[in-house]
C-alpha cells in the first residue's frame, strides 16, 4: 500500500526512508543532536539529499559525532577532513564542527537540554501544504541567537530551524501526510 507523504518525501529512496523513520522524530542525546546540527550546518547551500548520501562517510570522519571526540580534534585532523571527498570540503563548516563540539562542552545544562528548551509549547496549526512550512520561527531565531552567544558557528535561524524539524522539536509534516500526528 503506497503512504501519502510530504511531496519532498517522495522523491528519493533516501528520502522515503529519512521521511518515514527519522524526521520529526523527537530525538535527545547531546551527541544525537550534535550530528544532527553539524549535518544541518553542513547542508547549507547544498541539497539535503547529498548530505544523507555522504551520511555514513561524515559519521566515520568525524568520529560518530561524538562531542567530546570532535572537540579534541588538531589541525592534522582538519587536514584529513579537508581531504576526504566523502564528506563536504568547506573549511568554514569543518571549522565549525570542531568550534561547535568545544562550545557543546561548556554549556553546562548540555546540548541537548539547551536545544529543547527552544522547543514550542502547545499546539502548534499543522501545515496544509509545503508552502505553509516556515523557514524559520521565532524559537529558531532565539535558538540560533543563544547558540551564537554560546561559540557556536554556522546554526543561523533557518538552519536552527531545519534542526527544530529533524529532530521533532516541532512537526511539519503536512495534513495529508501518513506521519502527520493529530
Amino acid at each position: 500500500m503506497d503512504r501519502i507523504r510530504c511531496a519532498w518525501g517522495d522523491s528519493a529512496p533516501e528520502y522515503v526512508a529519512y521521511h518515514d523513520e527519522e524526521w520529526g522524530v523527537p530525538l535527545r542525546g547531546d551527541d544525537a543532536l550534535f550530528e544532527r546540527l553539524c549535518l544541518e550546518a553542513f547542508q547549507s547551500g547544498l541539497s539535503w539529499l547529498t548530505i544523507l548520501r555522504k551520511r555514513p562517510a561524515f559519521r566515520a570522519a568525524f568520529a560518530g559525532f561524538s562531542v567530546d571526540a570532535v572537540a579534541e580534534f588538531t589541525d592534522e585532523d582538519r587536514a584529513r577532513l579537508l581531504a576526504d571527498a566523502g564528506i563536504v570540503r568547506n573549511r568554514a563548516k569543518v571549522d565549525a564542527a570542531v568550534a561547535n563540539a568545544r562550545a557543546a562542552q561548556r554549556l553546562p545544562e548540555g546540548l541537548s537540554e539547551l536545544l529543547w528548551s527552544f522547543a514550542p509549547q502547545g499546539p502548534r496549526p499543522r501545515p496544509a501544504t509545503l508552502a505553509e512550512v516556515p523557514a524559520t520561527s521565532p524559537e529558531s531565531v532565539a535558538m540560533a541567537k543563544e547558540l551564537k552567544r554560546r561559540g557556536f558557528a554556522f546554526v543561523g535561524p533557518t538552519t536552527a530551524y531545519a534542526l527544530m524539524q529533524a529532530t521533532g522539536m516541532v512537526d511539519d509534516h503536512v495534513a495529508t501526510c501518513f506521519r502527520a500526528v493529530t
